[in-house]
């Protein structure tokens, strides 16, 4: 009985044996191929190390070119133009003709002139004969001294009246003179304001204006912040510093070229502007070429300051996160820290770190996006990784 009860159950029985046994193969070798899964490599990064440099240190501004003399033309009598006889717009050298004024009137008044002197000549002449008869009569009692004071007065009245018209003369003269306006300087003319016909009055109308240009002025303004942050620095020995008058003057022009010639710092503006809280600076550029013009404006780079103990990365390395730049830096332990720093200029390829890191610090410039903050890393210099796998191998050279 007990043989015929196994014998039926036998095929039930064979089946959860082996489901059983599949099982429990299927767990054993999970765990083997669970076991022997390899473990995740570790990152490789190239870092450079930060190293403390000294760098020129050079700032930049927007700058406006401005004629070193700009002269307006006026006229010093009032009378009608006669003549205009310059080129409008081109250039005049100092002493050419300009205008010519009706000189008529000014020749008439020193002609004038010239008579009262001569009528004041001959009441001098009257007065002191007068003179010297009163006086050896004043000794014979045969004139008053009233009579002889009145000798002497009359002598100093003639006096006086020659005085005035040789004043007179100087004047009529100085007015004829200027019916002939010349150019004070040489430079660049603009066009004429006024022409034949015109009546002009005397130091009042602007007939024109003369730029001299060469050399010419660029004018930039520093804002406060920065001249005191520059002064903080240079305090501090950050900044080499020769002196501001020693700096010197680089222009960039508009279409992105370099200007020629180096200009000097000529001067810096006592105090700051209230609508804009900056100190204007003015530099002189040489402009043998005419290419800078009034008005130009143009970019102005002050050189001669270096930064000592500069801190330099390349712009790469620097990322952008939600509170701002920062770069990831390899720790002594080899994993990731993130570190947050101020850029504050680019040199060349790359940036200029103010705050955030120190020397020796290893930064990660390539293999950023294999890593976060506390990652083990593999750090190698900068360049000494090989090619990448699978990255084709130059052609060999032929020989012979």
């Amino acid at each position: 009985m007990f043989m015929m009860s196994f014998s039926r159950q036998s095929p039930l029985v064979a089946m959860t044996l082996s489901l059983m046994l599949g099982l429990s193969a299927g767990l054993i070798g999970c765990r083997q191929e669970a076991g022997s899964a390899p473990a995740q490599p570790v990152a490789q990064v190239e870092v450079i190390t930060v190293i403390p440099q000294t760098v020129p240190d050079e700032p930049e501004f927007i700058g406006e070119a401005e004629a070193s003399r700009p002269v307006e033309i006026r006229p010093q009598v009032t009378g009608i133009i006669t003549q205009a006889v310059f080129p409008e717009g081109r250039e005049v050298k100092k002493g050419d003709r300009l205008y010519q004024i009706d000189p008529v009137p000014f020749q008439a008044a020193a002609g004038s002139a010239k008579a009262k002197i001569a009528e004041a000549n001959a009441r001098l002449v009257q007065a002191r004969q007068h003179l010297a008869r009163v006086k050896p009569l004043l000794a014979e009692q045969a004139v008053s001294q009233k009579d002889l004071d009145d000798a002497v007065a009359e002598e100093l009245a003639a006096k006086a009246l020659l005085q005035g018209a040789r004043a007179e003369l100087m004047k009529a003269e100085f007015d004829l003179k200027n019916t002939l306006i010349t150019a004070p300087i040489g430079g660049l003319i603009e066009r004429s304001r006024y022409y034949e016909g015109r009546l002009v009055s005397a130091q009042t109308d602007v007939l024109t204006v003369i730029h001299r240009v060469d050399p010419m002025y660029v004018v930039a303004s520093v804002p406060e912040s920065v001249i005191l942050k520059r002064r903080h620095d240079i305090d501090e020995k950050k900044i080499q510093h020769p002196g501001l008058y020693q700096l010197r003057g680089v222009l960039t022009l508009i279409d992105g070229s370099t200007y020629a010639h180096e200009g000097a710092m000529d001067l810096l503006e006592p105090g700051l502007q209230t609508e804009t809280g900056s100190r204007k600076v003015l530099v002189t550029f040489p402009n043998p070429d005419r290419l800078l013009l009034p008005g130009q404006f143009v970019k102005i780079r002050f050189t001669g300051d270096s930064k000592t103990d500069a801190l330099l990365i390349p712009q790469r390395a620097v990322l952008q996160g939600p509170t701002g730049p920062f770069v990831y830096v390899v720790g002594p332990d080899e994993t990731i820290e993130m570190r947050d720093v101020v850029a504050s200029d680019w040199k060349g390829s790359q940036w200029l770190i103010e705050r955030g890191l120190k020397a020796g610090d290893r930064v990660v410039v390539n293999g950023v996006m294999k890593i976060g903050p506390g990652a083990p890393v593999k750090a190698v210099p900068l360049g000494a990784t090989g090619p990448a796998p699978g990255t084709p191998l130059p052609p060999a050279r032929p020989h012979g």
